[in-house]
């Protein structure tokens, strides 16, 4: 025991002037600590490598853990290229042309997701809400829901109820705007969705757009508060279900509107919102008699 800790000290000392060595891990080099020789260099650390772990248990169970991958990585799995103005004796076509061909599932994934992509990007959509969009289209496809049926409608309609699920104030007509899907295609393919897993119905809140809307008909801070307040109180006491809540959002719009003395019509209104001048007056006149003015 004696000799191998005299082996030890000795591995740990400088060779030029017996200083003690430290190891520098941003640089990756070993140095004396009392000349500054530098004895080993570009060397790994190999101290945060192992396994990559995701639960907490896991995590209280090993020292080294890591970020999960991200769920909007297509795998690709293992493809083999071969050069194909290679001569050779064999004929090998057929096995070039059956390798370079991605499943079917991997092609679909890569659609999909490019499509999810583009979709969350021009619509401001946060990371889980598109990672709990990915799963449920996973799941579609692993449940035969996609044969027969467009990769970008399916897409667009498991968003559109992952959004309506997570309360993200996004519209179907902005994801319809945005998606490369026909209207019909997209409410056939969410009609099968839900059918399918019996999915439960989920009511937007209209509280979430007031901000949008408020902003676009420049409406002050103010007055969003006080739209806030009127259509919070509405639905405390009310339900909506079966009726826009795009109306309700416009009606209690305009009726904060009028409260402040602000200069804007049914019109400017109904237009922004997204609904017509009929709807807009119906949810108006209902508020009005709901909480009592």
């Amino acid at each position: 025991m004696v000799i191998i800790n005299e082996i030890e000290e000795y591995q740990n000392l400088c060779p030029e002037c017996n200083g003690y060595i430290i190891l520098i891990s941003e640089k990756g080099e070993t140095v004396c600590n009392q000349c500054g020789l530098i004895i080993n260099e570009k060397e790994i650390d190999l101290k945060n490598s192992g396994r990559r772990t995701y639960t907490q248990k896991e995590k209280n169970k090993f020292d080294n853990y890591g970020w999960p991958i991200s769920p909007l990585v297509a795998d690709l799995e293992i493809c083999t290229k071969i050069n194909k103005n290679e001569t050779n004796n064999f004929n090998l076509k057929r096995i070039i042309k059956r390798d370079s061909m991605y499943s079917w599932k991997t092609k679909n994934m890569l659609i999909a997701i490019a499509e999810l992509k583009r979709l969350s990007f021009n619509l401001k959509i946060p990371s889980h809400v598109k990672n709990e969009t990915l799963s449920l289209y996973k799941k579609s496809f692993n449940a035969n829901l996609l044969k027969g049926r467009s990769i970008c409608g399916m897409i667009a309609a498991c968003l559109y109820f992952v959004s309506k699920k997570l309360n993200t104030p996004v519209m179907l007509k902005d994801i319809i705007y945005e998606s490369t899907a026909d209207v019909e295609i997209i409410k056939k393919c969410y009609i099968a969705l839900t059918k399918k897993f019996k999915l439960p119905h989920y009511n937007l809140n209209p509280l979430l757009f007031i901000p949008r809307y408020s902003s676009e008909l420049d409406l002050d801070i103010e007055t969003q508060h006080l739209v806030v307040k009127i259509l919070s109180h509405f639905l405390k006491n009310n339900e909506f279900d079966g009726k826009n809540p795009m109306g309700l959002c416009g009606g209690a719009i305009y009726f904060a509107a009028k409260l402040k003395g602000k200069k804007i019509t049914q019109k400017q209104v109904a237009k922004k919102v997204g609904i017509t001048d009929l709807t807009l007056r119906s949810r108006y006149k209902e508020i009005i008699e709901k909480i009592g003015l």
